[in-house]
């Protein structure tokens, strides 16, 4: 498990890098004398070719270059941000930030595979927690880091920290990771019939809705809160903690409980139920004091998070060597895809003058629709499958350079 952890490090630098430029629009904008709108652009550039590149990349990877596309996927992310912290202009700073997001995607997608495959079957739940628990540290523990440093120091120090994560895993991964397990007899043809897969398919619908739901309503945290009907909040700082918290811990303590579950499908339909609830109970609760939904909100964190190591490990368990990495790098992909989703719907909620208060109920409607699909066509297409491939064991004969 400790080269699990070492991989879960990295993670944790994308979880920073993917989440705390949001801080540093401000800072950014008065360096490049540019509009806090512009400056936003990097977000979008990260987030686009995070989405679009890392399926693409996943299914282009020869399955014997799993250990060498994971290396080089995190020093293209940490050379990346070295170029980010170093740009002298708003171009050249929109362009390393979409080469950090084209790294980002696929080391993650390798992280989850790889982490899955160094550790025996009935730990598979949490070695991929650990990944998860990762990237749920980096955006709750290491973004507010982060702007501090920006804060008293400049946004490119933040950069540079990023930039010393990544590095200081590249080289304990390429000191300590073995050859990884492949199987050399899979063609890119089989990888790519991994998008007509139904049961790839209705697995990262499910993601995708539940993305919409919680990821996209907490791009709203602030103005939600704001609302009379919500309290009248101001400072949303405790709140913004109960829910980074609540994700921490939901990510790390999903990966016994998948590792124990006889049945992995009802326990995603146990956790978006929760979901359901818990997006519906937020509102009510804030209604009769708005620390009251210092529950339901750090309950939302734990299962919106949770979610995906469920998700993976389904995922690698339908498709195993026959393009595994490529199944969670598209689930990946629906997760930022969902997010944006998410945010056009609730900035569309505002531009109609609609009150924010009501956006937890919709959040709540799409949690639903990623209920009813899980019950149905995810059950649909498992029943359907052949029997799932596993993952490869490590073994002392496996070779990948």
């Amino acid at each position: 498990m400790r080269l699990v952890y070492l991989l879960g490090l990295g993670a944790f630098a994308l979880g920073l890098d993917a989440y705390v430029t949001a801080g540093l629009l401000p800072a950014v904008a008065d360096d490049f004398d540019a509009s806090v709108s512009a400056t936003g652009q990097m977000v979008t550039a990260f987030t686009l070719a995070y989405a679009i590149a890392s399926p693409i990349f996943a299914t282009l990877l020869p399955p014997t270059r799993v250990r060498s596309g994971l290396l080089a996927s995190l020093g293209v992310f940490a050379l990346a941000n070295v170029g980010s912290a170093l740009a002298t202009s708003l171009p050249v700073l929109l362009l390393t930030r979409a080469f950090a997001g084209v790294g980002a995607g696929l080391y993650l997608a390798l992280a989850a595979s790889a982490a899955a495959s160094l550790v025996d079957a009935d730990r598979r739940g949490r070695a991929l927690a650990v990944i998860m628990g990762g990237m749920s540290s980096g955006t709750v523990l290491g973004v507010p880091l982060g702007v501090y440093i920006a804060e008293h120091t400049s946004w490119r120090m933040t950069l540079w920290l990023v930039t010393a994560i990544g590095a200081l895993t590249l080289v304990g991964l390429a000191a300590r990771l073995p050859a990884l397990p492949a199987s050399s007899s899979v063609t890119l043809r089989q990888r790519a019939q991994v998008v007509t897969d139904p049961r790839v398919a209705s697995v990262v619908g499910v993601s995708l809705l539940a993305a919409i739901a919680s990821l996209g309503l907490y791009t709203y945290f602030a103005p939600v809160m704001a609302t009379k009907a919500m309290g009248s909040v101001d400072g949303i700082t405790p709140y913004l903690w109960a829910w980074g918290i609540g994700g921490v811990v939901g990510s790390i303590a999903i990966g016994s409980l998948v590792d124990r579950a006889r049945r992995p499908y009802t326990l995603v339909v146990a956790i978006l139920g929760i979901l359901v609830v818990a997006l519906l109970v937020f509102p009510l609760a804030a209604a009769v004091t708005p620390l009251l939904a210092l529950i339901p909100i750090a309950v939302w964190g734990a299962v919106g998070w949770a979610l995906q190591v469920p998700q993976q490990s389904d995922l690698l368990a339908a498709r195993g060597d026959r393009g595994g990495p490529v199944a969670v790098a598209l689930n990946e992909s629906a997760l930022y895809l969902g997010s944006a989703i998410g945010s056009g719907l609730g900035g569309l909620a505002f531009a109609l003058d609609w009150d924010g208060s009501v956006l937890p109920l919709y959040a709540a409607g799409f949690a639903f629709a990623a209920l009813v699909l899980q019950v149905t066509a995810v059950k649909a297409a498992a029943k359907r499958g052949t029997p799932a491939p596993r993952v490869a064991e490590p073994t002392s004969t496996s070779t990948s350079s």
